[in-house]
């Protein structure tokens, strides 16, 4: 059966593929018994009918062609024609006669009924985009003529030059969009407005925010007046504030439409609504809420004391919602508890998902090293615990747990031995083997339940590298540092001699390699011409997204566009799974490569300096130390120094290998992940893929067993929306190093003070006292970086201010004169880099993200620890 060309508006195929979006929601609030006015669908089969017989659809598609994305004149000029070409186009009888009999159904008398004209589009209002605006609406249209006229203009509006521009910046198939048109009875409003379920200015999800106004609406949406504004309280339609404006201008009907008028002197400063009005607006808005379970955006009118609802979509932008901040540390048992080790790589709070599956699977890993180390998995040496949404570490040791770990040191001394062999040759391919098992996989076409069991397969093979680590290689890194420095700084250090640090530099390893591999990438860059001036000009964020379309940027040479993009795209493959945080939940630079783009370009520039030539300085820097050293030294403190400088040359770059090859499963892990969350989103549990990191283990395990059984999912819509808004207020907290709060940090009877973190308290106004981690000093302009989201803001010469710096932040350093962090200390990722570098470091000052402000001017002394604001 061929597809109707009009439809009742609440008939049940009123679909968005039959009527598109604006159609389907009208269909569905009028359903839902809200009062929407009567009126009737020209479907999507309509438009589709017109097109083909005019034979429109080739010559549509030339025109959006030939214009191209980035030409607005040749949009405009292509725009202009299209619409030219419906006005002529001509209806076949079938489609005429449909629309006639429809209209004169709303019009059973024959006198010329006022309706609404508004178009549908397939791709229209959908949750995850706003169309608004971006096709026509005609008001008191009159007549079986003037509708028709009507109409061919909604279908020409599909091809304005905005909404073709839109629909290719987001993605969407111009071939496959289609337009339906809605036509309703007009409401003779006396007064008219937007509302919202949610409060567009604070982000509050309690309150309605109402815009009321005298006329038609469309004053306001066009922008034409100031509305009233009033805020109510969702729940009891209280009304909590009101704003009474002076309203110059209002939209009224006349003999050919609509027209603009200046509003009655009486009525200018006069509230459109009353109380009464208002609640009952809001009870309506909370109604429509329910009915879509998301915040929305909804058009009223009023006529003869009744509302009638004109419009309802999604809103897809809100500001973030500020939930109270917490006031209490509330301890999950004894304690003590700390921001050190492990948490070097958990600044901010985690997500719902990472703080249930990702804390007890570590937790779990921690127990299998234990259990290995001293045969017992109870004795909690590093466990993850998570307070506020922050992780501390807790470790807890007995008398009995301290004297098996003394026993076990023979253990410890040989898995340090051994565990560069250990790791390249059996914890690196185990974890690789795991992940590829996976990427072979076709996820697809992997139930719900086995999809889960993957994740945790991936995610074990993390951790299990991680405890790897945790055995030998970050313990052998750190005691050999630790060594080198006691015997040098002992035995072997004369006045002149360089610092300790000097002593490793200039070795590579997979944050130098990423580096060198970027800047290599920015030379080709920079030899092709017309390429670097594009990549120049461009802004970051849109080179990121053409990199991403096959199709080369205007006065591009197709040939050395692909090129470029074969070449990032390996450069991600290789590099791209440096993780940020161990949160599995946060992007990847394969996921948002902005910040290494912002690099790239300034490599191409020449802004900055030749990651070769610092690491040839810095070893010939090195070389000569270590040969006027050798000199003087001999007998056993040569051999001595030599055995320890040996080891700790050998451990240094080791560590940033594997510390840098802790994510390369997370690129894997959060497209199986992701997966899941597609199929919520397909059963209406949650909203986007990535709302699947803002519920727990057990809700997910809930999920999957209802998509495996074929059952229905409870929606978490809400539950997820506050735990967002409970994640920025906690990301406003000052996490306190230690819990309870303490200066000293202590395990059994051992004091690990110097292994924590500064204080709040503890800090004065204009000093800063952290780690020594690189020695030098420094005074430049501040540049504090929250996230990989403001790498953009970093400028060469200036001091990195960050919480923490992970193996993904490497490329900055290259810009920075200095690094400050909140968290970290003496063998954190920022403290090793910083020394090879060469640049001055203070770790660990616990605020220095709160106190310090981009561009002010600071000194850092790395060799005292300190940052003087």
């Amino acid at each position: 059966m061929s597809e109707p060309y009009t439809l009742p508006l609440i008939d049940p195929r009123a679909t968005l593929g039959t009527v598109g979006g604006k159609g389907a929601s009208l269909a569905c609030l009028s359903n839902a018994g809200l009062p929407v006015p009567g009126g009737f669908h020209i479907t999507t089969a309509t438009y589709r009918e017109v097109v083909a017989e005019n034979g429109l659809q080739p010559r549509i598609m030339a025109a959006v062609e030939q214009a191209g994305a980035r030409s607005p004149a040749a949009l405009e000029t292509a725009a202009e024609t299209i619409g030219r070409w419906f006005e002529r186009a001509s209806l076949p009888p079938m489609i005429a006669d449909g629309i006639t009999q429809a209209y004169t159904a709303l019009d059973p008398v024959g006198v010329n009924l006022a309706v609404a004209v508004r178009s549908s589009a397939t791709a229209e209002d959908l949750p995850e985009l706003s169309f608004a605006g971006q096709q026509e609406t005609y008001l008191n249209i009159r007549g079986q003529q003037v509708l028709m006229a009507a109409v061919k203009k909604c279908w020409a509006s599909l091809w304005t030059a905005r909404a073709i521009a839109y629909r290719l910046q987001h993605g969407i198939d111009q071939e496959a969009v289609a337009l339906a048109v809605v036509v309703q009875v007009l409401v003779p409003a006396e007064a008219a407005g937007v509302m919202f379920t949610a409060n567009p200015v604070n982000g509050q999800r309690d309150e309605v925010v109402i815009n009321a106004a005298w006329g038609l609406g469309e004053a306001i949406v066009g922008g034409l007046v100031t509305p009233d504004t009033l805020t109510l309280e969702k729940a009891s339609g209280r009304m909590l504030s009101r704003e009474t404006a002076d309203k110059h201008i209002m939209t009224v009907r006349d003999e050919s439409g609509t027209v603009e008028q200046p509003v009655p002197e009486a009525r200018r400063r006069a509230p459109v609504l009353d109380d009464g009005q208002a609640a009952e607006l809001a009870r309506l808005a909370v109604q429509i809420e329910r009915l879509y379970r998301m915040p929305m955006d909804i058009e009223w009118a009023l006529a003869e004391g009744k509302f009638a609802i004109l419009q309802a979509r999604p809103i897809t932008t809100l500001p973030q919602c500020k939930a109270p901040l917490p006031t209490e540390w509330p301890l999950p048992g004894k304690g003590p508890f700390s921001r050190g080790s492990i948490v070097d790589f958990l600044p901010d709070p985690v997500s719902p998902l990472f703080a249930t599956l990702g804390r007890d699977r570590y937790n779990a890993g921690e127990e299998r090293l234990m259990e290995w180390f001293i045969g017992d998995k109870h004795a909690r040496m590093t466990w993850l615990d998570i307070i506020n949404g922050y992780a501390y570490i807790s470790v807890s040791l007995s008398l009995g747990a301290w004297l098996r770990i003394l026993l076990a040191i023979p253990r410890m001394l040989q898995t340090v031995r051994t565990v560069k062999s250990h790791w390249r040759n059996e914890a690196v391919p185990r974890y690789t083997e795991t992940v590829a098992r996976w990427k072979a996989r076709q996820l697809l076409e992997v139930p719900a339940g086995d999809l889960l069991d993957g994740a945790h397969e991936v995610y074990d093979a993390a951790i299990n590298h991680l405890t790897t680590l945790q055995a030998g290689l970050l313990g052998g890194a750190g005691g050999a540092e630790a060594l080198l420095k006691a015997v040098y700084g002992r035995l072997i250090r004369r006045s002149g001699d360089p610092d300790p640090g000097a002593l490793v530099r200039g070795y590579d390893s997979a944050p130098i390699y990423a580096e060198k591999a970027l800047y290599d990438l920015a030379q080709w860059l920079s030899s092709q011409a017309e390429l670097a001036d594009y990549a120049r000009r461009c802004p970051t964020q849109q080179l990121a997204a053409e990199l991403s379309r096959p199709e080369a940027p205007a006065g591009v040479d197709a040939a050395v566009w692909r090129e470029l993009q074969t070449r990032w795209e390996a450069h991600l493959e290789r590099y791209g799974a440096m993780i940020y945080t161990l949160d599995f939940s946060q992007p990847l630079p394969l996921d948002e490569p902005v910040p290494l783009l912002e690099t790239l370009k300034l490599y191409a520039s020449g802004a900055l300096a030749s990651p070769y030539d610092r690491q040839q300085r810095l070893a010939e820097q090195r070389e000569a130390a270590l040969q006027s050293i050798m000199e003087r030294v001999k007998g056993l403190k040569r051999w001595l120094f030599a055995k320890v400088l040996s080891w700790a040359q050998t451990f240094a770059p080791l560590r940033e290998d594997s510390i840098a090859f802790i994510g390369y499963g997370y690129p894997q892990l959060r497209r199986m992940l992701k997966e899941l969350g597609r199929r919520l989103v397909q059963a209406g549990a949650i909203e986007r893929p990535e709302d699947v990191f803002w519920l727990t283990e057990s809700e997910v395990e809930e999920a999957v067993a209802a998509l495996d059984r074929s059952e229905p999912l409870v929606a978490r819509l809400v539950a997820i929306r506050q735990r967002q808004a409970e994640w920025r207020a906690q990301k406003r907290l000052s996490p306190p190093p230690t819990l309870p709060p303490t200066k000293r940090f202590f395990v059994g009877k051992m004091n690990m003070g110097g292994l924590q973190p500064g204080s709040n308290d503890a800090q004065a106004a204009d000093l800063l006292k952290g780690f020594a981690a690189s020695p030098g000093r420094v005074t430049a302009p501040a540049c504090v970086l929250r996230g990989p989201e403001d790498f953009g803001q970093m400028q060469p010469g200036h001091v990195l201010v960050a919480e923490i710096t992970t193996p993904a932040w490497t490329p900055l350093f290259a810009m920075a004169a200095a690094v400050v962090t909140d968290v970290g200390g003496p063998l954190s990722h920022g403290s090793i880099v910083a020394r090879e570098y060469g640049i001055p470091a203070v770790m660990g000052t616990g605020v220095a993200t709160r106190r310090i402000r981009s561009g002010q001017t600071i000194t850092v002394d790395g060799s005292a620890g300190t940052v003087t604001c």
